[in-house]
């Protein structure tokens, strides 16, 4: 590795780090405002801008308010960094790092585009294009609880620790259901390189739409068609367990305004506060990028490949570029999504929180496990094996019911 190739692993980590997903945390922030503002019937924000009338212009540019984000973050670093004479310092302090870091070092398997030629440089628009794409993710985004767990532990107050108890619990239980249900996906795809996954998708149809063939239009196959129902599922499961892993509505109950004033972060002000608002839409950035990747194709647009694409099948030199920019607009969809649950669903209990995941997602991404592999496998084992399999999945489907409803508290005997 010489100089040039160090330079060029700088270039992305600043390229895509800082100047792609840190900037959509304020963009998120300003969409938040205005799509809540739409559907409360409001205004929202709308008046900070450029200050033209002070160098002597008759009128300021509001840009609809767009500045607001700016604006929002200078008061945030300009206010007093106070911290209470109560809180066990040194982990008071390292808390907000906890929860940002992992958040952006996520960011760094993600494949934001193909690849770009400079200067007869073939470039991946990947920081790190590793066999464990989806597993490293799941390692370092786990690493997020103990920031917001010493948060509240080392507050040395009784509402921000309950905060931190119930986001470890909350954390914990929805990590196990996001794990297991991209497992079918993982099955499907045969690899664990997100760079390799993206690829697939868009020569083969992204995996919930599965209509292309070697790049072309096609009707999907029997079993890609059949496919489709563990794959929902698991898009289901994976993206209410998005939500859960970055405490946002109607999943964030560890900040809970209701119940424990502010939650794990009631004694932080000024940008140590600020770190734990951008770590959470940070983590709302990277979780709705592993949902395109895996889902929604990634970077892949069908049709538009197509055109990217010299007559031997290889990229343009540009065509990571294109592709960066449709990577931006799936993930400002779904963020937009996440947006939209945020103001529509309303909170959940804690106990709801706790069945939801437990009792509901792990049994339901089990299941979905045996029935994704029984649809990959059938065509190798023919009718009367695929037969029995069904039957045995109907069966332990049926017995996990059963086991769920008997354990399930009788509301008659806790009222009484």
């Amino acid at each position: 590795m010489d100089l040039v190739d160090l330079a060029i692993i700088l270039a992305k980590v600043i390229g895509l780090t800082f100047m792609i997903v840190l900037p959509l945390v304020p963009v998120s922030v300003y969409f938040e405002r205005r799509y809540a503002s739409v559907l409360q019937d409001r205004v929202g924000p709308n008046r900070v801008g450029i200050p033209l009338t002070l160098f002597g212009a008759k009128k300021d540019l509001h840009f609809f308010g767009f500045m607001q984000p700016i604006a929002d973050g200078v008061k945030l670093f300009l206010k007093e960094d106070f911290t209470p004479s109560h809180v066990r310092k040194g982990f008071f302090w390292l808390a907000p790092a906890l929860l940002m870091g992992p958040a952006l070092i996520c960011v760094a398997v993600i494949p934001f585009g193909s690849s770009i030629e400079i200067g007869g440089r073939t470039i991946p628009l990947v920081i790190a294009d590793v066999d464990i794409g989806p597993l490293f993710v799941f390692a370092i985004a786990s690493l997020s609880v103990y920031g917001i767990t010493l948060a509240g532990w080392s507050s040395n107050s009784k509402y921000p620790f309950l905060g931190g108890i119930r986001s470890s619990a909350q954390m914990i239980s929805y990590e196990i259901a996001m794990g297991l249900s991209i497992i079918p996906v993982l099955m499907y795809y045969g690899d664990l390189n997100l760079v390799r996954i993206v690829e697939y998708q868009s020569q083969n149809g992204w995996l919930l739409l599965p209509f292309l063939d070697n790049g072309h239009f096609a009707l999907p196959s029997v079993q890609e068609m059949l496919f489709l129902v563990p794959a929902l599922i698991a898009f289901l499961i994976f993206a209410t367990a998005v939500f859960a892993e970055s405490n946002r509505m109607p999943f964030d109950m560890p900040e809970c305004e209701t119940d424990l004033v502010g939650g794990f972060h009631t004694e932080y002000s000024s940008m140590k506060f600020a770190m734990f608002f951008m770590g959470e839409y940070a983590a709302m950035v990277v979780g709705s990028a592993m949902v395109v990747t895996l889902f929604l194709g990634g970077w892949s647009l069908p049709g538009l490949d197509a055109l990217l694409q010299d007559s031997a099948g290889h990229w343009l030199p540009w065509a990571g570029v294109v592709h960066l920019g449709v990577f931006i607009a799936k993930l400002i969809v779904f963020i937009l999504f996440f947006i939209h649950v945020r103001w529509t669903v309303p909170r959940f209990r804690y106990d709801q929180i706790m069945r939801l995941g437990w009792i509901v997602f792990f049994e339901i991404a089990l299941v979905n496990i045996f029935l994704a592999a029984l649809i990959i496998a059938a065509p190798q084992y023919g009718m009367l094996a695929t037969a029995l399999g069904s039957i045995l999945l109907v069966i332990v489907s049926g017995a996990l019911v059963w086991v769920a409803k008997t354990s399930e508290p009788d509301p008659r005997l806790s009222q009484s």
